[in-house]
């Protein structure tokens, strides 16, 4: 279960009947109508059926109406931990906004996706991803846009330590790449929103190939996930400012790292010595 119910009714929109829709978008204009009406006056609120309510709370993979009001609390409790660490009445970013303020509200929304992330990380999915990474013969990462940020970051990382790894913006090289591939070859895709198209294509290609497809993203029910054999999970609310990419970014760089932190514990061999070659080499052009 996503532990911000509010960013899964946001996914689960498109699924929504009409009825349901009124529902979800009368708790995201204002969440605390759950915690403080009973599923009764919600429902002449949506001018809707008690059984619609319940059915929108069973959409999104909880049992009914009690569960939604459990999780949509711990929701706005989470957020107002991390308002109130920063003194903030609330982390959208406004255009009045100074730097100071921007920059409280950017920690805030920051913090709260790399929190999420790992506190709802799938340790056996992750383990059989870093596994594979170890054994493979070749492991191909995928990203458009600011998911390529996310690809390249974990290409330098697996470079600096000895792993035969590419990624390449050009989604026409990454589909020619991916269909060289063949069982034991690792193949990975970035897609916060798990529904760009260069991505599903390049990770079909892959898995059809042979190798193991695995999705980063920040939703399962999304194309990307479903196309996928593994699937990592990032969770990240992003503000107005959408197409910044900011959250969706810190939570995808952030699995990274543990990523790669699994890796090298599962490769069994010091890593020093890649490391000092690479970062020695490195000096030697900067001077």
């Amino acid at each position: 279960m996503d532990d911000d119910v509010l960013a899964l009714v946001r996914r689960s929109a498109p699924k929504l009947s009409a009825a349901e829709t009124r529902v979800a978008e009368k708790i995201l204009d204002d969440p605390m109508l759950v915690v403080d009406l009973a599923i009764t006056d919600l429902a002449a609120l949506c001018g809707t059926s008690l059984s619609t309510v319940a059915r929108f709370a069973q959409a999104l993979g909880l049992s009914g109406y009690r569960e939604l009001r459990t999780a949509v609390t711990r929701t706005l409790s989470r957020a107002q931990g991390q308002q109130a660490r920063f003194g903030l009445e609330s982390t959208t970013i406004a255009a009045d906004d100074g730097p100071a303020t921007i920059a409280a509200k950017l920690a805030a929304q920051q913090i709260d996706a790399i929190e999420r992330t790992a506190l709802s990380l799938d340790a056996a999915a992750l383990d059989r991803v870093a596994r594979a990474v170890v054994d493979a013969r070749h492991i191909d990462l995928f990203g458009q846009a600011a998911s390529s940020l996310a690809a390249q970051d974990l290409q330098l990382k697996l470079l600096r330590i000895g792993f035969a790894v590419s990624h390449s913006a050009d989604p026409h090289l990454a589909v020619t790449a991916a269909s060289l591939r063949t069982a034991g070859d690792v193949a990975i895709a970035f897609s916060h929103g798990g529904e760009t198209a260069e991505a599903v294509r390049a990770l079909e290609v892959a898995r059809d190939a042979g190798a193991l497809a695995v999705a980063v993203t920040g939703s399962r029910d999304s194309v990307l996930a479903r196309t996928a054999e593994v699937v990592l999970l990032t969770h990240a609310s992003e503000s107005p400012f959408r197409m910044a990419a900011m959250g969706s970014r810190i939570a995808q760089l952030a699995l990274v790292d543990v990523l790669f932190m699994r890796v090298v514990q599962h490769r069994g061999e010091p890593v020093s010595i890649p490391l000092q070659l690479t970062h020695e080499a490195a000096t030697r052009r900067r001077r």
